[in-house]
């Protein structure tokens, strides 16, 4: 006699489901796909975006990508699934950005590191991708990525925490209305936009790491393999169960003093938990 026949039709329908769902894992078994809960599962808690951008066509840099580099490799030691993008185009700097907004939702810690020109204008701040060109104040808006935008959005999940580090402070090529160009031609920029960057808030659940104050400059060290901020950064990143608070203020500590105070580190946090990159022995922060 057939069971199914035989069964009451409320069992029948039970037991139809359950065969069309041993049915469709057999078939996603055959080709390599995942149950929605796995996939799921399987997505990194911590998750990392890396940008080095050095070779502006204008007032090019020496240690953005040396920067970048270092630091996706440390991170991807710390466990972090890590993206990293070297000498973004415009196009490749914002797609970057956009799919790691898609990515964040789905992890517990959330970092953006960037390396290379950051300028700030009318209050808002952007990131400079080496294609960038501009001619006029109005041009940075339309050929940089605006840094607070993407902040807005991370600090909108309702979980986890975002930590944003900004190397990107260094000598502004369009400050005095002049850039310098890559053969050493001074060419007149309409518009003077300040120094370093502007002040951005934190949202709950982030923090914002600055390599120098507002409006500072911060140095890119020709001499060294990495800029001030990076080697400092790069020190302390990985101390068994440092807060990040201390970390950053190590940093601060180093910088400050190797710079003569000419170039402070600062930070604006509204983190609400306690973190530091690598645990401590007891698998906490201390």
């Amino acid at each position: 006699m057939d069971p199914m026949r035989a069964a009451p039709p409320g069992d029948r329908r039970g037991r139809r489901r359950l065969l069309g769902a041993i049915a469709a894992a057999v078939a996603g078994a055959a080709t390599g796909a995942l149950p929605r809960a796995a996939v799921a599962s399987s997505e990194p808690e911590r998750i990392a975006l890396v940008i080095g951008n050095a070779a502006y066509r204008a007032a090019p840099l020496k240690n953005p990508v040396n920067d970048a580099r270092a630091v996706a490799a440390r991170l991807r030691g710390l466990g972090y699934a890590v993206g990293l993008h070297e000498d973004t185009s415009l196009r490749e700097l914002i797609e970057s950005l956009r799919e790691f907004s898609l990515r964040a939702a789905r992890a517990q810690v959330r970092l953006l590191f960037y390396a290379g020109h950051g300028v700030q204008l009318r209050g808002r701040n952007y990131l400079l991708p080496v294609d960038a060109d501009p001619q006029t104040e109005d041009d940075i808006a339309r050929q940089g990525a605006d840094v607070g935008a993407f902040v807005e959005r991370l600090g909108a999940i309702p979980h986890g925490i975002n930590v944003v580090v900004l190397d990107a402070c260094r000598v502004n090529p369009f400050a005095g209305g002049v850039i310098v160009g890559p053969d050493g031609r001074r060419l007149k920029f309409r518009g003077s936009t300040p120094p370093g960057l502007a002040p951005l808030d934190a949202p709950m659940g982030t923090m914002i790491a600055f390599s120098t104050s507002p409006n500072g400059v911060a140095l890119d060290n020709p001499a060294g393999a990495h800029s001030v901020y990076t080697k400092h950064l790069l020190d302390h990143l990985d101390t068994p169960g440092l807060p990040i608070e201390q970390l950053f203020k190590r940093v601060r500590v180093g910088v400050a003093a190797a710079t003569a105070r000419v170039q402070v580190p600062w930070e604006s946090s509204s983190l609400t938990a306690d973190f530091c990159f690598r645990p401590s022995a007891q698998g906490d922060c201390r």
